[in-house]
């Protein structure tokens, strides 16, 4: 059977498969040659909000053009599977000894949870249609979301994020290209109107204008991919927020509609659920390879991951959190160790910030680190 001759049986099957191996969402769309996304990504790279992600200015051709990054390809079969949390992400906000980490982080690696049903599914459009299919979830230079709402999905919302009517903000997007002729389905419509919940609560003005993001302003990047010191401007901004940040998804009215995710293993684990910061500033990296094994943690690394520890526990206002900042000033890392002079700072009293300065200067090897000493005392 061939999706020429028999497209609605064909899309019928395909939908029925993808909700029996746990998909929440599922649409076909057909592919384009570049166009506005096309131009929407030379854009945010001519201006530099992509900040140290270089890989997506190496893959801007492929990225912004799925038929550069495989020419026979005719069509996009798209997939979503709901992530969406029990509780409100922006109470975890509030408490200040404990970090914060991202909804999308809390449970397994959702890498490794679509992709076989993905596979799955590509063997069912092989024997519906005989075309050829390849899988991706997040492992190619492809653009997701403007897939996903061509398909029928959802649309990209004013933080530039997936939104659906019925899954709100929160989606795993996995995308299975092949080169049959699938039945598109039609896109949705921008449902946004006159909301700007999502731009307001930014605690670091990271849109310049609506449907627009500068990464190098987004908490998200910063605690993520971004590999040097936090800005200062962003430090106090940041909070709790240890890895990730939900604001501008959580805030979404459409996600009123949202389910609890069905996938149990989506659920955050003990390790993962906003945990205290004390336990946080104890790992090394042998510990924190254990502690997130598994998870999407993992791969920020320890070091980057301690430097944000170490920005909630200045935002803490815990003075019981001393003694472990101190214990980082004499960390491996340059970024551990900069960023524990800032949390020492704001912790401590003027006298022994100014006593442990005093000597720490004459020994320390690094100069961003030295920077952050004389930063202090400015």
């Amino acid at each position: 059977m061939h999706a020429s001759t028999e497209p609605e049986a064909v899309a019928a099957r395909l939908r029925a498969s993808a909700e029996a191996l746990g998909f929440d969402a599922f649409g076909v769309a057909r592919l384009w040659g570049g166009g506005v996304q096309a131009e929407r990504l030379a854009a945010f790279l001519a201006a530099g909000r992509h900040g140290d992600m270089d890989w997506i200015e190496t893959t801007a051709e492929r990225r912004g053009d799925p038929l550069v990054l495989w020419p026979e390809a005719k069509s996009a079969v798209m997939v979503g599977m709901s992530y969406a949390p029990s509780t409100d992400p922006l109470e975890a906000l509030k408490e200040t000894a404990r970090g914060a980490i991202s909804v999308y982080a809390h449970g397994k690696d959702y890498h490794e949870i679509l992709k076989p049903k993905l596979k799955q599914l590509a063997g069912e459009v092989v024997a519906a249609t005989g075309g050829d299919v390849k899988v991706f979830v997040d492992t190619a230079p492809l653009m997701e979301k403007p897939l996903a709402a061509l398909a029928g999905i959802g649309w990209q919302g004013k933080h530039t994020n997936l939104v659906s009517r019925v899954h709100g903000s929160w989606l795993f997007l996995g995308v299975l290209l092949t080169t049959a002729e699938l039945q598109p389905d039609a896109s949705e419509a921008d449902h946004c109107g006159s909301c700007r919940r999502c731009l307001d609560i930014c605690p670091t003005a990271a849109f310049p204008a609506p449907y627009q993001l500068d990464a190098r302003r987004c908490l998200a990047y910063l605690s993520i991919e971004h590999k040097g010191q936090i800005a200062r401007e962003f430090r106090a901004p940041m909070g709790n927020r240890i890895y990730g940040c939900d604001d501008c998804l959580a805030v979404c009215p459409w996600n009123k509609f949202a389910a609890v995710a069905r996938e149990m293993r989506f659920a955050a684990r003990a390790e993962t659920d906003n945990p205290p910061l004390r336990d946080l500033l104890k790992l090394d990296d042998a510990a924190f390879r254990a502690r997130f094994a598994g998870t999407p943690v993992k791969r920020t690394g320890r070091d980057r991951f301690v430097r944000n520890v170490l920005v909630a526990a200045g935002n803490s206002g815990d003075i019981t959190l001393l003694e472990h900042v101190r214990t980082l000033l004499d960390d491996d890392s340059p970024l551990v160790r900069g960023m524990a002079v800032w949390a020492l700072a704001r912790l401590a009293t003027c006298e022994e910030f100014g006593l442990e300065r005093v000597w720490r200067m004459a020994v320390e090897p690094d100069e961003t680190v030295r920077a952050e000493w004389m930063m202090e005392t400015m």
